[in-house]
């Protein structure tokens, strides 16, 4: 599968942004997908993950009641919807999908399939 992210940019302190994942190749419904992010001269964290069906969720804690994750398959495209932005959310978020997993995992290592990031700033 291919990942494409998408709808990174600017954002001031407290707004809001929606960032979205394309899936190509295979149905997406066949993966475990979540989103995760890196900052400059940080590890790549957790940010958010979602079930096949969509039916689970599961949140880092920085990102719980703030950030929203799901999906549409018929679309094959799973979204990111960020509020209350922070500095600190600033960083590139990146999709990731596995075909294997049976449960929403927060390592980056259980991820076989990536994007390419797309950038999120926030500014103060």
């Amino acid at each position: 599968v291919q990942l494409q992210a998408s709808g990174g940019g600017f954002v001031q302190v407290g707004g809001s942004l929606s960032i979205s994942c394309a899936a190509s190749g295979r149905t997406s419904s066949t993966y475990v997908m979540a989103w995760f992010r890196q900052a400059p001269g940080e590890e790549r964290e957790f940010v958010a993950g979602i079930s096949r069906g969509g039916g689970s969720t599961e949140y880092a804690d920085s990102a719980k009641g703030r950030f929203s994750i799901s999906r549409d398959n018929a679309k094959n495209t799973v979204y990111l919807q960020m509020h209350g932005l922070r500095p600190e959310d600033t960083a590139v978020y990146y999709c990731a999908a596995d075909r294997f997993l049976r449960n929403i995992r927060s390592s980056s290592y259980e991820y076989a399939y990536w994007g390419q990031g797309t950038e999120v700033t926030v500014s103060s």
